[in-house]
């Protein structure tokens, strides 16, 4: 028994040194007392004299080591040293374009996540969704009243454009200046309040929503607010906010999509004619794509990387990516032409140049700024990114959830509502999952970004999984609705979201690269509380002060990681029990203990991934994008409690908070366990997996019965189905095609137990259901229903008539109008005749439109 006592004490020693990052003389401290306890040979209670055996020189040994190791010489010269020579060609090396982007945003809650140790007073200190009574008036007046005017079907099929009318009521009433100050002549809205007014606009028209949201985000406006020349401010903002100017900004080209790098537009400082005078200026030549709103653009931002080779500005050569203001009727400038992403009809094309000469005071910023184009974008970038794709994905996801519990509640099989079937519950569970995180995670980084931060692991982290859990809410709908979903037509509410998924999936970073490269490949550089200083230490070329740097970095990241490692073990055999919760969590108190015990998990696996794997880490992508997946699940639960909280802790709302933070915390399971299962070092692998799942990966998703409550719950009209979908557009007007829906809906609920009696008798043969009778006019003769109730199933058989009915058309009228030609060049540089070789230049040409189709 005594035996177990020391044991036990002395593991628990053990484990509160290492969990409390303890000095190293406090180390050797604990090892001394631990040999001379030891060596006391206490059994059986009795107290024998010392004993000397090799077990207690080695104890003697390491506590005088440990000892020595306290003092800054010594461990400087036996351990960092080692260790600094060790790591410099094995860490990864940080390019200058990677560093701008790095240092561009800052660091929040991710850090939290990344460090093992939450500080849940940061969380709860984000605000919650808070408006000005100016942005409240705003989203209830002119933003519904253009969603009113929006006709989805008039936009994607008849014009394939956004109309005349819908780009003037944008223009006069301010949209396109959210972003810009008020001295400036914008409106000078908050993160939040841009976020609920794209959301809304998107959840009436996919298309429409992209001209507000273009001008509002990374492009002209943004960048010369922050960065312009007064010049440039005065003459050009409030032409921007009024709408006199139409925005785009052009960085993607046909061998530089996110590889900026490899950037093949080119600027030559040099000298030249502007409006009959010489100036010093730029020859630019650019061939850009993908560029939204370019067809409509009157003003164009062009990014390309700048040469000097004269040195006119001081600076070298190579200067570096820079950004100009470039006006579209510029001589010299191609625009107009476009593309056509997914038959979306929102403006998008490319636009080219050769040897346009524009003067210097072009340069976003004047000359000065030559040369800092990356530190720019990167910089809004990471703000922009949280902004327009979250609302737009999580008001598409909060959409199909509101069209999609009302369809299935009204549309019947088997004499049974189909949101009643199993098979139906389930993508309606996901749904309804999907719709309460992402909002949850779009409000909470709306208002980081409202208090100035600029989270860019965050931004890049939503903007992937906000997107992926849209394109399964869109497909999980479009499965539910069958047919009614595939036959487009004007009353088809889910085509217009379903041809803008690929879309969203595609800018802004493509998911696969934002996931597999951005969030946690650079997120472990950005927001891991070590690394990057450590990194950079590595590459400072004064050796003398990268060592010292180096060494005090090291020494934390040291204790950091048994920390991790004692941290995650205690936790996972405890099962969280002890796991750190904020005050008054109530309810939710074992989520917030559960979160706290996978932070520390994923702490200790990120970082002995990025300092096993070093400079490898970039090609390990399958392993980078698990870890991203982790990353995005405790992201995610954060906000799903967060939102809890700022929405009153309603109790109908627990059950799905329950429902997701079991499915949160199973996926991010998942995620480690592949990682762990792939790694490549295995014996780190065997290492890892007992600290992290020591009794196994236990944990299990939502159970089936969870899911069928929340969807009986959000299959219901009321307070709890009006919170899961709040922000986006509703109606009740029959006349509009989903407020036929909400209507018809209060029309089935209110109508059941007439329906009941109707249904009976027509079971029982009482009443004949077939298209040449009045079966409830023959039910009201045979007094199975009363009058009134008649009436109300009447109007109801139309209604659902119209609910589930599809669009036809005259052969005449979906047959082609008018051809299109492709660009010019296309056909001009097709392939030569079979055995004639292809010129290396027109073998790239050829790819590069084919790409471009």
């Amino acid at each position: 028994m005594a035996e177990f006592i020391f044991a036990s004490i002395s593991l628990a020693a053990l484990f509160a040194l290492a969990m409390n990052r303890a000095p190293l003389w406090l180390w050797a401290l604990g090892a001394a007392v631990f040999t001379l306890t030891a060596q006391m040979g206490l059994v059986h209670g009795h107290l024998y004299r010392p004993v000397f055996t090799l077990w207690a020189l080695f104890g003697w040994l390491v506590a005088l080591a440990l000892f020595d190791l306290s003092f800054k010489a010594m461990r400087r010269k036996y351990v960092v040293l080692p260790a600094y020579r060790a790591l410099k060609g094995a860490m990864p090396t940080i390019s200058d374009t990677e560093r701008e982007a790095l240092q561009a945003g800052t660091v929040g809650w991710d850090a939290e996540l990344f460090g093992g140790t939450p500080d849940w007073s940061k969380l709860r200190r984000v605000a919650p969704i808070t408006l000005t009574a100016e942005e409240r008036e705003f989203l209830d007046g002119p933003t519904v009243e253009l969603c009113k005017r929006l006709n989805d079907w008039r936009i994607r099929h008849e014009l394939h454009d956004i109309p005349d009318d819908i780009w003037r009521f944008v223009c006069d009433n301010g949209f396109l200046g959210m972003l810009i100050s008020k001295p400036h002549g914008g409106l000078g809205f908050s993160a939040q309040a841009q976020s609920l007014i794209l959301g809304k606009i998107s959840s009436r028209s996919p298309d429409g929503v992209t001209i507000v949201m273009v001008p509002n985000s990374l492009g002209p406006g943004e960048l010369i607010e922050k960065y312009g020349t007064d010049a440039q401010k005065e003459h050009f903002l409030p032409r921007l906010a009024r709408g006199d100017e139409i925005p785009c900004f052009a960085l993607t080209g046909p061998f530089s999509g996110s590889d900026a790098a490899s950037m093949r537009d080119i600027g030559i400082v040099t000298r030249g004619l502007h409006e009959g005078k010489e100036t010093l200026g730029l020859k630019l030549t650019w061939d850009k794509r993908y560029i939204t709103l370019a067809p409509k653009a009157t003003l164009l931002g062009l990014a390309f990387r700048l040469f000097d080779p004269e040195n006119l500005l001081g600076r070298g050569e190579d200067v570096g990516i820079t950004l100009a203001l470039v006006p579209t009727n510029h001589p010299g400038v191609e625009i107009g032409r476009r593309h056509l992403p997914a038959g979306a009809s929102f403006p998008n094309g490319p636009t080219r140049g050769r040897d346009v000469f524009i003067p210097i005071d072009w340069i976003i910023g004047g000359a000065e700024r030559a040369g800092q184009g990356w530190r720019m974008l990167m910089s809004c970038l990471a703000a922009g990114r949280s902004i327009s794709l979250p609302a737009t994905s999580a008001a598409a996801a909060k959409s199909m959830l509101r069209t999609t519990t009302a369809y299935a509640r009204i549309r019947k099989q088997f004499n049974l509502p189909i949101g009643f079937m199993e098979g139906v519950e389930e993508p309606l569970a996901r749904m309804v999952e999907a719709a309460y995180e992402l909002e949850a995670a779009r409000a909470v980084t709306a208002s980081m970004v409202s208090a100035g931060e600029k989270p860019a692991v965050i931004s890049a982290l939503l903007k992937y999984v906000s997107t992926e859990r849209m394109r399964q809410s869109v497909n999980d709908a479009l499965d539910i609705h069958g047919g009614r979903g595939i036959c487009d037509g004007p009353s088809n509410y889910i085509q217009g979201a379903y041809q803008m998924v690929p879309v969203g999936i595609t800018v802004e970073g493509a998911n696969i690269l934002t996931r597999t490269l951005i969030t946690f490949a650079q997120g472990a550089l950005r927001s891991h509380p070590y690394l990057f200083t450590e990194i950079e230490a590595l590459q400072d070329e004064d050796r003398e002060r990268g060592v010292e740097i180096f060494a005090e970095t090291f020494d934390k990241h040291v204790a950091f990681t048994l920390s991790n490692a004692t941290g995650a073990l205690f936790h996972n055999v405890t099962f969280g029990v002890f796991a750190s919760s904020p005050p008054n969590a109530g309810a939710t108190r074992h989520w917030w203990q559960q979160l706290a015990r996978a932070s520390r998990s994923f702490a200790l696996v990120a970082d002995l991934t990025v300092a096993l794997l070093g400079g490898g880490l970039k090609v390990k992508q399958k392993i980078t994008g698990r870890m991203a997946d982790a990353l995005s699940e405790l992201y995610l639960l954060s906000a799903v409690l967060k939102r809890f909280e700022d929405d009153g802790r309603p109790a109908a709302d627990l059950k799905l908070v329950d429902y997701c933070a079991r499915n949160c915390l199973y996926r991010f399971d998942q995620a480690l366990l592949g990682t762990l299962r792939n790694f490549p070092m295995r014996w780190a692998a065997w290492l890892m997996r007992p600290l992290v799942f020591p009794v196994g990966a236990i944990r299990r998703p939502a159970s089936d019965k969870a899911g069928k409550e929340i969807v009986r719950a959000a299959l219901q009209p009321g307070a709890f189905r009006d919170r899961l979908t709040m922000g986006i557009f509703t109606s009740v007007d029959p006349s509009d095609r989903v407020g036929l829906l909400e209507y018809t809906l209060l029309k089935v609920v209110a109508n059941e137990e007439a329906e009941r009696k109707l249904e009976r008798a027509i079971r029982s043969g009482a009443v004949r259901r077939y298209h040449n009778t009045d079966w409830i006019a023959e039910a009201e003769q045979k007094g199975v229903l009363s009058g009134e109730e008649a009436r109300a199933l009447a109007e109801q058989r139309d209604l659902v008539e119209r609910v589930i009915g599809v669009d036809d058309f005259a052969a005449s009228d979906i047959s082609p109008r008018r051809s299109m030609s492709p660009t010019p060049d296309i056909a001009a540089k097709a392939p030569a005749p079979s055995g004639q070789p292809v010129p290396l230049e027109q073998q790239e040409h050829q790819q590069e439109h084919i790409a471009a189709e």
